[in-house]
């Protein structure tokens, strides 16, 4: 299985119109908009999950750079992601 990063999305791009871009290299397992958490809008970003290793690079290749509703498509193989730290001040125990 094979996660590919796709970016600079359209708002406007859903999981049907990502999926029929990518069907056109081979099967796609699952595709992924990624939202705000807050607004529940668009991020400008999508994985797609292709099982086949070759078709996921025939798409990669075919489809960096293509433009969907104006803007210029960032594809490439998604990196793992990377460990956050708990941000912020660290705790304090109070003064009594």
């Amino acid at each position: 299985m094979k996660r590919i990063f796709v970016g600079n999305l359209d708002f406007g791009a859903t999981e049907d119109s990502i999926r029929a871009l990518f069907e056109a290299h081979g099967t796609v397992e699952s595709v992924s908009v990624i939202t705000d958490r807050d607004t529940g809008r668009p991020r400008g970003f999508a994985f797609v999950e292709m099982p086949d290793s070759a078709a996921a690079e025939r798409a990669i290749n075919a489809l960096n750079g293509v433009t969907l509703g104006g803007r210029a498509l960032n594809v490439n193989e998604a990196r793992a992601r990377e460990e956050r730290g708990g941000g912020g001040r660290p705790r304090r125990e109070p003064r009594w």
